[in-house]
C-alpha cells in the first residue's frame, strides 16, 4: 500500500487487484466459449478479434496500474527520506505531539519512523499516515 503525509490507508487497491482477470483467465473462458459453441452457428471471426482487442486493452491498462504504483512506491520512499531531521507533528492515540524524525526504517516497502520527541524519549514504529505537518 502506498501512503503519504496525513493519508488514510486502505485496503480498496487490494481489493481491485483480486477482482481482477489475467490472461489465463481470458483464455480458459475463450476455449470454454469455443468449445460449447453450436457447430450450426460458430463464433463469428470478427466477434473472437473484437474481444481479444478488448482483453489486449485490459492487460495494457493493467500494466500501467502496475507501473503507476511502482511510480508511488518510490516516490513514497523519497518523501520518507526527505523528512530525516525534520521537526514533525505526529498524530499518537493520546494527540499529537512534536519530535524531529531520527530515522527511518522500511518495513514490507512501507516506511516507519522513529521521531526524538524530548530528551532521551523516542517514538518509533511511526507510519507516514500519522505524520500530519512538516516543519
Amino acid at each position: 500500500m502506498v501512503e503519504s503525509i496525513g493519508a488514510n490507508i486502505g485496503s480498496q487497491n487490494q481489493d481491485i487487484q483480486r477482482a481482477s482477470l489475467g490472461q489465463e483467465d481470458f483464455l480458459k473462458i475463450l476455449l470454454t466459449q469455443l468449445s460449447y459453441q453450436d457447430p450450426l452457428k460458430p463464433m463469428d471471426n470478427q466477434e473472437f478479434i473484437a474481444q481479444f482487442a478488448q482483453f489486449a486493452s485490459l492487460e495494457q491498462t493493467r500494466q500501467s496500474n502496475e507501473n503507476l504504483n511502482s511510480l508511488l512506491i518510490m516516490q513514497m520512499g523519497n518523501q520518507a527520506l526527505g523528512l530525516l531531521g525534520k521537526a514533525v507533528e505526529v498524530v499518537t492515540e493520546s494527540g499529537s505531539v512534536s519530535g524531529e524524525v531520527t530515522s527511518v526504517a522500511f518495513v514490507q516497502g512501507s516506511p516507519l519512523f522513529t521521531v526524538k520527541v524530548g530528551e532521551e524519549q523516542f517514538l518509533t514504529n511511526i507510519a507516514l499516515s500519522q505524520i500530519i505537518q512538516v516543519r
